[in-house]
């Protein structure tokens, strides 16, 4: 007996009576996790963000980004029926380093050069300079991070007490300029600013200027912080 093709409006009607909806797919790192390590990190994270709230510490998350001509705009106002449309287009790549605070404080570095690690280094060092109390920048995995001049400099920042805090390895969801990343990307800048370079580069030093002042993320009900509290509890 050979084997019947099912129609396809009779396989969609057949999912949805099982309950499927039609949803996008969604990338998934968790498996990637050594789970026994993850949660250790977290709680070490836990005690930082405690002793922050005491005023003890700040906190810094410090991540790179790049900027160019390719739009990562989604949505936006457009006149009924008609539709905006944004060529991407080859350009140079504006790279930003940044430092970002729960309280919007953003330090920003940003060069058309590729991040290399002693760039990274002179970032800061930079940063190390402008600090006032006891401070730990929170960074991924990268392997800038982890460079032998990035390592020989850890006990020198230190002593000038900023400190270095890796997190898990895939856990970009607990790097909090993750967020003011796609903030920028899909929701500040707008499509006049993907004219040429020059006034992408312009619209991001705008927008990076205007950080902790007309342009905040609240974070009070991020689930991430509301799970740290929950475990320091």
């Amino acid at each position: 007996m050979g084997l019947k093709l099912i129609k396809e409006p009779v396989k969609e009607l057949y999912k949805k009576k099982l309950g499927y909806r039609w949803r996008r797919f969604r990338k998934c790192i968790k498996k990637c996790q050594d789970p026994e390590k993850y949660q250790s990190i977290v709680n070490e994270l836990c005690q930082l963000l405690s002793l922050e709230e005491s005023g003890y510490l700040k906190i810094y998350y410090g991540d790179e980004s790049g900027f160019s001509l390719d739009p990562c705009i989604p949505y936006g106002w457009q006149p009924k029926d008609q539709y905006i449309k944004i060529a991407p287009k080859k350009s140079q790549r504006l790279n930003v380093f940044g430092l970002f605070s729960k309280d919007n404080h953003l330090q920003a570095y940003s060069t058309t050069g590729t991040i290399c690690a002693d760039l990274v280094i002179a970032f800061l060092d930079d940063f190390s300079e402008t600090i006032t109390q006891k401070t730990v920048v929170v960074l991924d995995n990268a392997t800038i991070h982890h460079s032998d001049e990035f390592k020989d400099k850890i006990q020198e920042w230190e002593q000038k007490d900023l400190y270095i805090f890796f997190l898990p390895t895939y856990s970009p969801h607990l790097n909090l300029i993750e967020t003011l990343w796609r903030m920028i990307k899909y929701r500040w800048l707008k499509a006049q600013d993907y004219l040429d370079f020059n006034t992408l580069t312009d619209a991001v030093e705008n927008i990076i200027t205007d950080i902790g002042k007309n342009l905040k993320i609240n974070f009070g009900e991020n689930k991430y912080f509301t799970e740290y509290k929950l475990s320091i509890i």
